[in-house]
């Protein structure tokens, strides 16, 4: 199974966003772990540079490994939501399950701060199809650290906050792919996987044991989505 875009999304919102959006000579700024591929996408697809950002050490480091010979790329360790970017850095910013957390309001602000006027913002969402979702979802998000938005306040959230909607998807059934994923990882983990992706898929790997089960043996698609939307700063 390929787990280049070990995401929720996988695959699928990348290739959504690039039928849409013409990305020649932009520069981009890609917020989240897991985005190595996706970032070699961009560039391969006409982008002039791109930059990830990440928020913990061992993540930075792993990520420098995978890019060591990505010269267009490049890592930083940052926090989402207090980035030391200058105003108008970036023609675009793409997410892709990085942003639905406690502090997704914080980090949106700075999006739009270091975003072009009229710049581009691809985000992927986990999203909640139920405003009384049951105890073991909840516990679930909970110990992702996920704060899912309700499914009819999506695209509001996002216009409340001067965005225009270009395009949405619907994404939730890559979920099912992504956490087939997850127990094939670790299923592997001990006898087929180097030691490189071992350090690389760590972090996930153990993360998403619990989730992966919830969602695929419980019933957990009935109260968990993941949407995707191409958004455009509007003018003042």
């Amino acid at each position: 199974m390929d787990t280049k875009y070990f995401l929720p999304g996988t695959d699928k919102q990348l290739k959504s966003f690039l039928s849409h959006v013409e990305i020649n000579n932009m520069k981009i700024l890609v917020v989240g772990a897991g985005c190595e591929e996706i970032s070699k996408s961009l560039l391969i697809n006409g982008a002039l540079e791109v930059t990830i950002i990440v928020e913990d050490n061992d993540t930075l480091l792993n990520a420098r490994l995978y890019l060591n010979n990505e010269k267009q790329i490049f890592v930083k360790m940052m926090e989402f939501d207090n980035t030391d970017f200058k105003d108008d850095s970036f023609d675009l910013v793409y997410a892709q399950a990085s942003i639905s957390n406690k502090r997704r309001n914080k980090i949106v602000k700075e999006i739009k701060r270091i975003l072009k006027p009229e710049g581009h913002f691809c985000v992927g969402e986990n999203i909640s199809y139920s405003q009384n979702a049951p105890v073991f979802v909840k516990d679930l998000w909970e110990s992702s650290e996920i704060v899912p938005l309700f499914v009819d306040d999506l695209e509001k959230y996002y216009q409340e906050r001067n965005f225009e909607i270009l395009f949405k998807q619907d994404l939730s059934h890559t979920l099912k792919d992504f956490y087939k994923m997850s127990i094939s990882l670790l299923e592997n983990k001990t006898n087929n996987l180097t030691d490189q992706e071992k350090s690389y898929h760590k972090k996930f790997i153990n993360k998403l044991s619990h989730e992966s089960n919830a969602y695929l043996k419980l019933g957990g698609n009935n109260y968990m989505g993941f949407k995707m939307l191409i958004l455009k700063v509007m003018k003042q």
